[in-house]
């Protein structure tokens, strides 16, 4: 039996104005529009990465 994927919480905590386009679409990516959005997203691999990438501007928190 299959464990049900995590979640976790993904608020974006400043502006992108001055990084790169690539980051901007990260962002997009994940559903991030304006600053202070947050999105609920299951903990898979992509998610993650992509996390990586921005992780100066996000915030991540687990959800239950």
């Amino acid at each position: 039996m299959k464990a049900a994927p995590k979640k976790i919480k993904i608020t974006l905590v400043r502006s992108l104005i001055g990084y790169p386009e690539s980051q901007r679409k990260i962002a997009r990516g994940l559903g991030l529009g304006k600053p202070q959005s947050s999105v609920v997203r299951e903990d898979t691999p992509s998610i993650r990465g992509m996390i990586v990438k921005l992780n100066h501007v996000l915030k991540v928190e687990g959800v239950e």
